[in-house]
């Protein structure tokens, strides 16, 4: 067995994407699973059935659960308009946020979160500090978590379903995008970003803007070289040089967030009649079934 291997691995889950990504799953077709005390459960359920078959897939040996803290961060200090586009969560969703974390909670892994930043900014810090003596394995389905990967440092993607994942190292990901994880920051500043509500610069894509970083590297090295691009390009961003740096802020997940996760509070392991409580008193019959 070699140094990596021996390592202990610390899977990081991204609980607002878990838990989004379940609640749509059923909420399209009206399936909220209300349980005999009246509150819905589709998203916990979704969500720990995410968790745990990721858990049964990669093995980690230690896990935490990073969340949102409230819809305002420091990101809405730079620019006003982020997210300013999102609704607010469905009347189901609410009391779900909640259960999911006393579902957590449960089986004794920690929850974190910090009021003023985003779940991916605890994951992003929470990685970097682990990743010396951790293999570390952030399980999302939110591509902007690809800017985290290093050597110690993997994204596992959830794909449609359960149990389907691309998992992403420095190498797949080179191969997938042609640029490095850090330049992720520059392509999202570039393309700006639908979901996020912020515009980049308009009217240059994923196309263009990697073709650009694979010549000039980074916004940096655009800038210093607007002259040779075409001139389309140059006036495009010429008109949106503001815009492009405070996209790249916007984009870049801090990763020196005022919160820490020792490994030793988050060994895997739990007591399964705490967890029996959870289900019974909840009424998660799918979890009944995977326990």
């Amino acid at each position: 067995m070699n140094e990596k291997e021996q390592q202990p691995s610390f899977m990081l889950v991204d609980g607002m994407a878990l838990l989004f990504r379940a609640f749509y799953a059923t909420a399209v077709t009206g399936q909220f699973m209300i349980n005999s005390k009246g509150a819905p459960t589709n998203a916990v359920q979704g969500f720990l059935k995410h968790m745990l078959t990721a858990v049964n897939h990669f093995s980690p040996s230690h896990i935490a659960v990073c969340w949102d803290m409230g819809s305002k961060t420091f990101r809405n200090e730079l620019f006003d308009g982020y997210k300013a586009n999102r609704t607010s969560a469905p009347v189901e969703m609410i009391p779900q946020f909640e259960l999911a974390k006393q579902a957590v909670e449960a089986f004794d892994i920690p929850n974190i979160g910090l009021p003023g930043y985003e779940a991916d900014d605890c994951i992003g810090t929470i990685a970097k500090a682990s990743a010396n003596h951790s293999r570390v394995g952030i399980l999302t389905g939110d591509q902007d978590m690809l800017q985290l990967i290093e050597d110690n440092i993997s994204v596992l993607l959830l794909k449609k379903g359960y149990g389907n994942y691309e998992v992403h190292n420095p190498d797949s990901f080179f191969e997938w995008k042609g640029i490095t994880p850090r330049q992720m920051i520059d392509l999202k500043a570039l393309m700006g970003d639908t979901a996020d509500n912020y515009p980049g610069v308009k009217g240059i894509g994923e196309k263009t803007a990697l073709k650009l970083l694979i010549q000039y590297q980074n916004i940096e090295g655009i800038l210093e070289n607007v002259a040779s691009l075409t001139k389309g390009q140059r006036a495009k961003i010429e008109s949106a040089i503001d815009m492009l740096h405070l996209s790249r802020q916007l984009a870049e997940i801090k990763c020196d967030v005022p919160i820490s996760c020792p490994l030793d509070q988050a060994i895997y392991q739990y007591d399964r009649e705490k967890v029996q409580n959870l289900v019974r008193d909840h009424e998660y019959k799918t979890l009944l079934r995977m326990l």
